[in-house]
């Protein structure tokens, strides 16, 4: 009798364990033989919106490596005029068929940087010899590293706005019908407009802030949302475009209008790789250092691949509003020192659209893998980990649109909620977030009241309601159960929109 109930013990194990392991697919996203995903819309069409198409040139090619044209070692004194120099002489040679200028090897050793090394043309690769490249930021003034960016800002293009009359563009569409086609080809760049309005202010609750000392009210003047895109096909009064849409336009909530723009300043074909960058600190709360290690704006299909950033303030990559189309690859944020306040320790910050974050690590920072106010998706933190986490990853305040977190592992927590009067009246941090198998410690994930979802697919954590009760909760699908397939959703995904351009 003892033998068999050993027995039973032991097959009793091995089930549930093959049960905990039995792969299982998510209810909106279905993967076929082939590798196709087929997408399960909503009663309104909604759809989860394919991700892919971001990164550098959209995750269609390979990141480069470009041809060294000039070789910097350190010299022990003014390092930081040296590898400027070297820049602003590069900035004005020709760039190839490519589009670059070459890249400047900076030879391992360490170079004392005082201020900032500005990159402000396009064409330009940085490069170091991995963590035996080390780039101190010295001095006691708050200050970034390296900054990457052009100049202006973009432009609508004079008598070229049209309406959008569906009554109704859902999560997830790549097709907006028109009130003209007329000035429109394909391959044109536009701006997909999503108005603020006081009535979509008044339903999200978003003007009835408990209000503290500095709180603000949401204003619908603040809330126009602008989404970059590209014109791949008309046919009749419809247009298709390159990304989906990551936030749904209502006709109740002002519909939707499309313009032309250009964006002459905006620089492109520019990188950061291989670099060691650490900051000088004076104690483990000091400010007035090295705040951002990278920053990067007003630049579309650059990349920063294989950095490590040590004791800076705020971030190892900072995206700002008008980044795209970048690639942040193989980078760490280590060891931050600042006070554990607001404001800082965003590890990997993006405000910009159609940009992805892959294979990094964190530590000891507050908001890891996180975006702004208003940021406009397509955006993928994918594949990354954050250890000795002090507050939250996820969207931080303000309704950023459209942001995968595929894979993210972090002892912290991941929240999308609403943050209320926190900061000057965070409100709701985001909508249409899709986690997608992440680990954290627990997890406040809510819907907001109205104008979309926020998705959970496989997460193992703990639910908890968040900083406010009775906020409308999402739908977790497979709450703490291992074995969702696809393992990862971007992946998938730009499997199979290759696999279909071939």
């Amino acid at each position: 009798m003892k033998n068999k109930m050993i027995c039973f013990v032991i097959v009793s194990f091995f089930a549930m364990h093959l049960a905990a392991q039995e792969k299982w697919q998510s209810s909106l996203v279905k993967i076929n033989k082939d590798g196709s995903i087929y997408y399960i819309p909503d009663s309104l069409g909604n759809t989860i919106p394919d991700f892919s198409n971001v990164g550098y040139f959209e995750s269609n090619k390979k990141i480069p490596t470009i041809a060294v044209v000039k070789t910097i070692a350190p010299s022990g004194n003014n390092d930081a005029a040296i590898i400027q120099a070297a820049i602003d002489e590069l900035s004005k040679s020709s760039p190839d068929k490519d589009g670059f200028r070459g890249t400047l090897l900076l030879k391992k050793g360490t170079y004392k940087i005082n201020g900032t090394i500005k990159i402000n043309t396009s064409g330009i690769v940085l490069r170091g010899e991995g963590d035996e490249t080390k780039l101190i930021a010295a001095g006691n003034v708050q200050h970034t590293l390296i900054a990457l960016s052009g100049a202006g800002k973009l432009k609508e293009l004079p008598n070229t706005r049209k309406d959008i009359i569906d009554k109704y563009v859902p999560l997830g569409a790549i097709m907006l019908t028109l009130s003209s086609i007329e000035g429109l080809n394909v391959g044109d760049n536009i701006i997909v407009l999503r108005p603020g309005t006081d009535k979509w202010i008044s339903d999200l609750k978003m003007n009835q802030i408990v209000p503290k000392e500095d709180t603000k009210q949401w204003a619908a003047a603040d809330y126009d949302l602008t989404y970059e895109r590209i014109i791949t096909k008309i046919s009749g009064n419809t247009i298709y475009i390159d990304n989906p849409i990551v936030m749904a336009m209502e006709t109740q909530y002002g519909g939707g209008k499309i313009y032309k723009y250009n964006f002459e300043g905006r620089i492109s074909q520019c990188a950061i790789e291989d670099l060691f960058m650490e900051s000088e600190f004076e104690s483990d709360t000091a400010e007035n250092h090295g705040w951002d290690a990278i920053s990067f704006n007003r630049i579309e299909n650059g990349w920063i691949k294989n950095v490590t950033s040590k004791y800076f303030g705020y971030s190892c990559v900072n995206l700002g509003n008008q980044s795209k189309w970048i690639t942040v690859d193989g980078c760490k944020c280590l060891d931050a020192k600042s006070q554990i306040i607001g404001g800082r320790r965003y590890s990997f910050n993006n405000d910009g659209q159609m940009n992805l974050f892959m294979n990094c690590h964190a530590t000891e920072g507050r908001h890891d893998y996180v975006t702004g106010a208003k940021v406009a998706g397509p955006n993928v933190f994918y594949n990354c980990t954050a250890t000795n986490e002090h507050a939250d990853i996820g969207p931080h305040h303000r309704w950023a649109t459209g942001t995968l977190y595929d894979n993210i592992v972090t002892d912290g927590e991941i929240n999308a909620q609403d943050r209320g009067n926190w900061g000057t009246g965070h409100g709701w941090a985001g909508v249409n977030q899709v986690f997608w198998n992440c680990t954290a410690t627990k997890a406040a994930i809510q819907n907001p009241y109205v104008s979309g979802k926020n998705y959970v697919f496989g997460m193992t954590a703990t639910a908890y309601e968040g900083r406010f009760k009775g906020r409308p909760a999402t739908i977790w699908e497979g709450e703490n159960k291992k074995g969702l397939q696809p393992a990862s959703l971007f992946i998938a995904q730009l499997n199979a929109r290759l696999k279909q351009i071939k």
